[in-house]
């Protein structure tokens, strides 16, 4: 249900349903895990990409199984949400950065995946986005969460409680999108190149400081923020990184 290549140290994970338009299945989700695990500590990708097949970049929830879970228990409803859950904060607290190339809906469940990416580049023309969870009575709860970390509370109101569709443009402007392109796994490409030039070690440390500062009062995020500089200064990286600048100087 997925496909993997590489270019350049540059590792791109496609949804491959197009007939589905890649919409989330349990089969989809343990793939998508299980090669990121794989991907975590393979030194040959500096950059990861996420994309789909076709003219969608994934409807949310597979239509056959949703309608299979009137029928779930409890337990069996907690299960599937901590899958789901699990798969976001993989991409949440992945060691490197990871690029939605958003090249057509992104809807639901579909629009969660985007937003835990560390950059979204969406298609100018194809790509939409969208929270429908409460059109049918469901709740956007797991992707609620990171939604409100990338856009705000305001904002993030706004998209869950209308379960309204937007353009890319849109997207864009409310700050829910990076980049927006003609061909967004392009452009997606073009900004993977220039990422993976940067020390691995200071994209580690500088996803993890971000996580961590938004729920800290300014005071301990200052405090925080000293004790990561501090060891960020006795790294090879840096000591590597401050003669090579000194000596272009």
């Amino acid at each position: 249900m997925i496909k993997y290549e590489t270019k350049d140290e540059i590792g791109i994970i496609t949804l491959n349903r197009p007939e589905k338009r890649n919409a989330l299945h349990p089969d989809m989700i343990s793939q998508l895990k299980s090669k990121l695990n794989d991907l975590e500590n393979d030194s040959n990708v500096r950059v990861l990409i996420i994309t789909g097949e076709g003219n969608s970049f994934c409807a949310g929830a597979d239509l056959e199984y949703l309608s299979g879970l009137q029928n779930f228990s409890v337990l069996e409803n907690e299960k599937d949400s901590r899958s789901l859950a699990e798969l976001f904060l993989k991409i949440y607290n992945f060691p490197k950065v990871i690029i939605a190339a958003v090249n057509g809906a992104a809807i639901a469940g579909g629009c969660g995946l985007a937003s835990v990416c560390d950059i979204i580049v969406a298609d100018e023309e194809n790509a939409r986005f969208g929270y429908s969870e409460v059109k049918i009575g469901f709740l956007a709860a797991i992707v609620s969460t990171f939604l409100i970390r990338r856009v705000g509370e305001g904002l993030a109101k706004q998209l869950l409680l209308t379960g309204e569709v937007i353009d890319s443009k849109c997207a864009y402007e409310i700050g829910f999108v990076n980049y927006i392109n003609n061909n967004a796994l392009e452009q997606a490409l073009n900004i993977a190149s220039k990422i993976k030039t940067n020390s691995q070690q200071s994209i580690l440390m500088t996803k993890n400081m971000i996580g961590k500062v938004s729920g800290l009062t300014v005071e301990d995020a200052v405090e925080y923020c000293i004790g990561l500089n501090t060891i960020s200064r006795t790294t090879k990286d840096f000591q590597n990184g401050l003669t090579n600048f000194l000596i272009k100087k």
